[in-house]
């Protein structure tokens, strides 16, 4: 490969990287803040169920993601690659701005959860479009025989874009106070995203189309029903649905249990310290990138299927065992507590309602340095506690600080997973691109992603938090290892679908 042609697909994957990234970050920092969110959009009478309506509407973006595969891919094989993903990254920002405009459900009552639900729709439309049309303009780009390379630097791009969120999430925390933060701080990273927009809409608009497709519409060999031929040929929708089930499937939940389900479960069911979380999945990220490149470049010589399966084989066996060693690693009753260092401060103070609450807080410390923090409000009416269900209202919040040694053990358990990610993910750009021709590319290969991702991934998260809720009030005493069974099965359908269905040589549609 000459310098010059170098050159130009790195102009290539910068432009097309950039916008992904931001799109990715746009649609992450829903996920990133949704402890946070569901105080703020939801009714906080109770806070798992609104926990949980906030997953919901996070999944809700994923769910329509495969519509946006449809609307915007018939777009991108019709009229080209280029302003199909330039209209999807306008949208997509708008959408997050808005969404960090929105008042709290204090101020608008249910308006609030709707509009949220609305702009997330929106960006699940948006980024339904984004990521066909990206890959597929940086695989028209690349050489043929190094196309896992070169795509493997867009499949970066999402966890980078996770990496980021994090980051600014992170970066807000700590310069305004908790107070700041928890009031009007976490609108920040929703409106930074605009500035991004912007930077990224003035490097694409400079970006050429793809020779290859412009070479097809030149000679008059685009489609005019990309929809049609995509899947009312039963022969390419045999590849559609091969694609999908034997691929993107266990490649979608592979992706979401190594990211956002282990940061949902280290918050959620770990009870550990919201930045302390933030901060070891960053460094998790930011070591196990770099892998999606290689295991792309892998690819290319050994072949796409063989990386993605041994991907999902190795999560399906190793994901409880690495949940169980989480779990155990913050585990308080696994600790020595020195109980001289115990307090119990007690307080009363006006809430929202201008009603009192007594607040009592509990600290404990233990030898290795981890200290656990329960905060137990209890509601007064009438300077009586309000009986809900014969039970005094009552809400308790949980906090473990973790000592140096369980962050870094944490860090690399999260680290093995995301190595999974890498796998999974690293070469399928490449693997979807080659399985469909040029005039119907972008359609084919965006609805098998996209339902992979949005449906099975993206209902990971708010199915898995169900289960363990489930487990947990039924008295399992393994409960948090409980939501891990629905992407093991799903990978499990996946890979042995992709075993006997999907052939290992790569191959080129051009």
């Amino acid at each position: 490969m000459s310098n010059k042609s170098t050159k130009g697909i790195w102009s290539v994957i910068t432009a097309s990287s950039v916008g992904t990234l931001i799109e990715w970050y746009d649609f992450y920092i829903f996920g990133s803040l949704a402890v946070v969110i569901s105080t703020k959009f939801f009714p906080a009478d109770n806070p798992t169920a609104a926990f949980l309506s906030t997953l919901a509407t996070f999944a809700a973006g994923f769910v329509v993601r495969p519509f946006g595969a449809l609307f915007f891919g018939r777009l991108g094989d019709m009229i080209g690659r280029k302003y199909t993903f330039m209209v999807t990254l306008l949208l997509m920002g708008g959408a997050t701005f808005l969404i960090g405009c929105i008042p709290s459900y204090e101020t608008i009552g249910f308006m609030a959860p709707l509009l949220v639900l609305v702009l997330r729709l929106l960006q699940g439309l948006a980024l339904g479009g984004e990521y066909g049309g990206a890959a597929t303009y940086v695989a028209e780009h690349a050489p043929v025989g190094q196309r896992g390379y070169w795509t493997s630097w867009i499949q970066t791009t999402a966890t980078a874009g996770l990496f980021v969120s994090l980051m600014v999430i992170l970066l807000t925390k700590t310069t305004l106070s908790e107070s700041a933060f928890d009031e009007w701080g976490w609108r920040v990273p929703f409106w930074v995203s605009i500035l991004m927009v912007l930077v990224s809409y003035l490097i694409r608009k400079n970006m050429h189309e793809s020779p290859v497709f412009a070479k097809a519409k030149a000679e008059g060999k685009t489609s005019a029903n990309p929809l049609k031929e995509s899947f009312g040929n039963r022969y390419n929708l045999k590849f559609v649905l091969l694609a999908l089930f034997g691929a993107a499937m266990g490649q979608g939940v592979v992706w979401y249990t190594g990211q956002f389900y282990a940061m949902n479960f280290l918050k959620t069911v770990m009870s550990v310290d919201s930045t302390q979380v933030d901060t070891l999945l960053g460094i998790a990220l930011l070591v196990g990138t770099p892998f999606f490149v290689v295991f792309g470049w892998l690819s290319d010589k050994v072949g796409r299927k063989s990386i993605m399966m041994a991907g999902m084989l190795m999560a399906i066996f190793l994901y409880r065992p690495i949940y169980k060693a989480m779990y155990e690693t913050t585990d308080v009753t696994l600790k020595t507590e020195m109980a001289e260092k115990t307090k119990i401060v007690a307080i009363t103070k006006e809430n929202v309602h201008q009603t009192i609450d007594s607040v009592y807080t509990t600290t404990k410390e233990f030898t290795d340095g981890t200290r656990w923090t329960q905060i137990k409000t209890v509601h007064l009416e009438d300077g009586k506690p309000i009986i809900v269900d014969g039970k005094a209202k009552t809400d308790l919040k949980t906090t473990v600080t973790i000592n140096s040694s369980d962050r870094w053990m944490l860090i690399f358990l999260v680290f093995i997973q995301v190595i999974f990610v890498t796998m999974v993910y690293g070469p399928i750009a490449a693997f979807l691109v080659e399985m469909f021709p040029v005039k119907i590319r972008y359609t084919s290969m965006s609805l098998p992603y996209h339902v992979g991702n949005g449906i099975f991934g993206g209902l990971l998260p708010a199915i898995s938090t169900y289960l363990v809720t489930v487990a947990k009030d039924n008295g399992n005493p393994t409960f948090y290892l409980e939501g891990l069974w629905y992407p093991i099965i799903i990978a499990a359908i996946s890979f042995m679908i992709g075993m006997f269905y999907i052939n290992n040589k790569n191959n080129s549609n051009d």
